[in-house]
């Protein structure tokens, strides 16, 4: 009888699993830990979303078998261990998912739009975290995101309990008053102060954008593609005259800024 098959996702973790072992693996990935990996699983996860930012498709279909590979490397790591396989972690987000949609897996009539949605699964969220003994509006907010992703879902949590400036005209406020402190300790020479004025700075930035509605790493992403963008037209307009950047000046490549700035208008 012919065997039936491997599924994509068996034939990956048979895959993992030969990486792994000891006696005729591959020595990088035998020697690997969840401390090693994890800069590279956040890595394959900004990859995700450049590839999504850039609409390629094809890319995205292979950053997102990079991101899932990931996920069975940390898998079969903690199978090794005997602290749970591949199949616990699906079976845990899909008891997740559907424990967090009542409305759709349960016996919950409602079917809310999106807004009441997202209210509702704050408040399944917040259950969970009474259950784990996280009590704390802010417990679970990790610790290891981005910075200022960190910030932007610190400001959202707080703000579901009320602790939040009524409209934008307040965090304006602040933001005026965050620059005025940052430029006195920049004045006053105290680096170390004026560290920390940019952190209070970059947290009202964040929590500006989510009165906006704006994620702010995507806005923070969007504004790097343009920086490099009208660079690349400062160093192709120089390479017309057989020079590179660093053979300009300030006043030259900023005129050719504006003249890329000025051709993204009209176009």
């Amino acid at each position: 009888m012919t065997a039936s098959p491997q599924s994509p996702v068996d034939r990956l973790n048979a895959i993992m699993a030969r990486l792994r072992d000891p006696v005729g693996g591959c020595p990088w990935d035998v020697e690997q830990t969840f401390q090693t990996i994890a800069p590279y699983t956040l890595e394959e996860a900004y990859e995700v979303a450049d590839a999504i930012e850039r609409g390629d498709w094809d890319e995205l279909k292979s950053e997102l078998g990079d991101l899932l590979f990931q996920v069975v490397f940390h898998a079969r790591m903690a199978e090794e261990q005997g602290l749970f396989a591949f199949d616990d972690v699906a079976n845990a987000i899909a008891d997740k998912l559907e424990r967090r949609h009542p409305h759709v897996f349960g016996d919950e009539a409602a079917k809310p739009d999106g807004a009441a949605q997202k209210a509702r699964w704050e408040d399944i969220k917040a259950a969970e975290r009474v259950a784990k003994a996280q009590h704390g509006v802010l417990d679970d907010v990790p610790v290891g995101l981005p910075a200022l992703a960190r910030a932007a879902k610190l400001t959202k949590r707080a703000a579901r309990v009320g602790f939040d400036w009524p409209s934008t005209a307040e965090v304006l406020d602040k933001l005026d008053e965050e620059v005025a402190e940052l430029k006195a300790e920049i004045a006053a020479g105290d680096l170390d102060k004026a560290r920390g004025e940019l952190g209070d700075l970059l947290f009202v930035m964040a929590n500006l954008a989510r009165k906006l509605g704006v994620e702010p790493e995507d806005a923070l992403r969007g504004t790097n593609a343009k920086f490099v963008r009208r660079f690349a037209f400062i160093e192709a307009e120089l390479a017309k005259d057989g020079r590179t950047p660093d053979q300009s000046d300030l006043a030259e490549m900023d005129g050719l800024w504006s003249a890329a700035k000025a051709s993204e208008r009209s176009s």
